[in-house]
């Protein structure tokens, strides 16, 4: 979505408003993502090209984007003088520069788009979907495609044909931009992309100078630690400090776009002792940001190091969307060590001694663990075995997962 210049609409409590059984016309504004589930709301928006629809709201705000003043009241005397009573506007970061025949067409295409929602209610029965939004290949266009694009290349006739008849009827200055890719071997591979998703995916991203910085996403936040690494620098401490954040700030910016990291999101910049340089960090990481599309709040560096921000999250992260919870784990991120299962097996043997002596028992277990009690740990078991009579034998079975074993009296 885009900035308004422009407060957002009064809440007021459910109760007040719904009734039970009563029919109610909403949006999705927030998809499901993890265990939350989509968020819809009463204020319908429709998106297009330059400028998003509001029906039933007099307004027209300005994308904050749009920084010259003498370009905001152009754009807004335009939409003023177009639009129909009723209906309201915000007008799009990518409206700048835009023609009053090109911002008319976009209303044109708005106002019908509401007309064919409007009459889709009156006839079908609830709960039904009215409209959903292009698919991701247009709506990509339609959000994305711009001047500064040089090139937009395209794997699939289909696909092209239709982003061509797209862009030639809503913006057809960039239609030229449009290319079909006609080589042999995947486009991906092509263009080194294959390669850069894992990079994508990875926990940890390396600095040019040797530092890093590590990528945590939970539940509840994302938390990223910026490291020196291998950079020692030539200057003082505070310097190479300085210099390892500055670097990492161009590359938390990228990687938060990139990834498209949401909600609240905490950044542990290397700790400098200068109030000056704290003041510096933030003002380049808020300059970094400000090319974001997506919404964000940025505090000031604290004390400790920290940024704090949020982004508006409206889908999900890259992450989530390419990858699942790892199955051995659990989610987790760790398992327990082969040391830590042999001394629950051993504590095991131990209780079976306080019942049974002279017996023989079978341990198996994932191969690290069977490995260690006959290695590492031989001098454990040996001392069970003469304190209960045991004879103990241990067997490597590699279906079993690494914290799963079997204890068992023969």
């Amino acid at each position: 979505g885009e900035d308004m210049d422009d407060s957002e609409p009064v809440n007021h409590p459910i109760e007040d408003i719904l009734q039970e059984g009563e029919d109610v016309f909403v949006q999705v504004s927030k998809d499901t993502i993890g265990t939350k589930g989509a968020r819809v709301t009463s204020y319908i928006t429709l998106p297009g090209r330059y400028l998003v629809l509001m029906p039933d709201v007099e307004h027209i705000g300005v994308s904050r984007k749009i920084l010259d003043e003498t370009e905001r009241t152009r754009l807004k005397d335009i939409v003023s003088a177009l639009k129909p009573n009723n209906f309201g506007f915000i007008i799009r970061t990518a409206s700048e520069g835009c023609t009053e025949e090109e911002l008319k067409k976009d209303i044109d295409y708005l106002i019908l788009l509401w007309d064919n929602i409007q009459k889709k209610k009156e006839k079908l029965p609830s709960p039904h979907i009215l409209y959903s939004d292009l698919d991701l290949t247009l709506r990509s266009v339609r959000d994305l495609l711009s001047q500064e694009i040089e090139q937009l290349i395209v794997d699939s006739k289909d696909e092209y044909n239709k982003i061509v008849d797209f862009v030639n009827t809503y913006f057809p200055k960039l239609v030229s931009r449009i290319k079909l890719y006609e080589g042999t071997e995947p486009i991906f591979d092509t263009y080194g992309i294959e390669l850069e998703i894992p990079k994508a995916l990875g926990k940890r991203v390396w600095l040019k100078s040797g530092g890093y910085i590590v990528l945590d996403q939970t539940e509840a936040l994302t938390s990223i630690d910026v490291n020196t690494g291998k950079y020692v620098g030539k200057a003082s401490l505070e310097d190479t400090i300085f210099k390892t954040n500055i670097e990492a700030v161009k590359e938390i910016a990228y990687q938060i776009r990139l990834r498209n990291l949401g909600g609240i999101i905490i950044i542990d910049f290397i700790d400098m002792e200068k109030e000056e340089n704290r003041h510096k960090l933030f003002s380049i990481f808020s300059e970094a940001m400000s090319k974001d599309r997506a919404k964000c709040t940025i505090l000031e560096v604290s004390e400790l190091g920290l940024i704090q921000m949020t982004r508006k999250r409206v889908r999900e992260s890259l992450e989530r969307i390419l990858c699942e919870p790892c199955q051995y784990c659990d989610g987790k991120g760790f398992v327990k060590s082969p040391t830590t299962i042999c001394f629950e097996i051993f504590l095991e043997l131990r209780r079976i001694g306080l019942t049974k002596k002279k017996c023989k028992i079978m341990i198996t277990a994932n191969p690290q663990v069977a490995d260690l009690i006959y290695d590492d740990e031989r001098e454990g078991i040996e001392a069970i075995e003469r304190e209960n009579g045991f004879k103990i034998i241990v067997k490597a079975d590699r279906s079993f997962h690494q914290e799963y074993y079997e204890v068992a009296t023969l």
